[in-house]
């Protein structure tokens, strides 16, 4: 694998100087260091272009995330991963909506943290093995709490769309499943989208997830499981 890239943002310097030892040995060179979103900004407004951002989370909110989405606008083709010591569903929603291509616990051993940093690498998404349970049961917000999907008005072929974009379908793959053309797909799509109030895929799965469908599917997580 070519060398890689990273920028660390972590507000704990102990922890940073200790993450660079141990990719020493690894393709993911750390070439930036910030100590939280505001600093990591100016830097890329700088011209930093790393091909890998580790980012830790410290609130989970709402300012947080939008500091992620701007930092995802200004390095659109870098990959984001969230390196936490804390399990928190609320913010892998935020994670994901911001844009973030990885969620994992620091206390992954080094060589999963690699695999699963080179999975980012190739596209996946990618996050801890025990964030499936509550993932696949629609309990992303934390609180176990369903809104009946009849609420929101949606039909039969919409709830089955919903379930393809869980497993990462794309419209092809979902029209070769509920056997219809890729035109009517996209029409669903944005009837969908349009229904639940949400302006992407992404976002059309955590809505899923919090809404209980993901619950009915057996293997139905919108990305790679990394195992600790």
């Amino acid at each position: 694998m070519e060398p890689v890239r990273a920028f660390l943002i972590d507000a704990n310097k102990l922890f940073r100087e200790g993450l660079k030892r141990l990719l020493d040995d690894s393709p993911f060179q750390i070439v930036a260091e910030a100590s939280n979103l505001r600093e990591a900004t100016a830097i890329a407004e700088s011209g930093l272009r790393p091909q890998l951002v580790l980012l830790d989370l410290v609130s989970g909110g709402e300012e947080e995330a939008e500091g992620m989405r701007r930092l995802r606008g200004m390095l659109p083709d870098t990959r984001m991963v969230i390196l936490t010591s804390e399990l928190c569903t609320r913010r892998l929603a935020n994670a994901l909506e911001a844009g973030a291509d990885g969620y994992l616990m620091k206390d992954l051993s080094s060589d999963a943290l690699a695999q699963s940093l080179k999975l980012v690498m190739m596209g996946e998404k990618v996050f801890p093995t025990h964030l499936a349970a509550l993932l696949i049961s629609g309990r992303v917000n934390g609180n176990g709490t369903d809104m009946p999907v009849s609420r929101k008005g949606l039909s039969q072929r919409e709830v089955q769309i919903l379930r393809c974009l869980l497993n990462g379908d794309s419209n092809k793959m979902i029209a070769n499943h509920l056997n219809i053309t890729e035109a009517t797909v996209k029409v669903h799509l944005k009837s969908l989208l349009r229904k639940i109030n949400a302006s992407n895929r992404t976002q059309a799965a955590i809505w899923a997830l919090n809404n209980g469908i993901g619950g009915e599917l057996a293997g139905a997580v919108p990305a790679v499981a990394a195992n600790q």
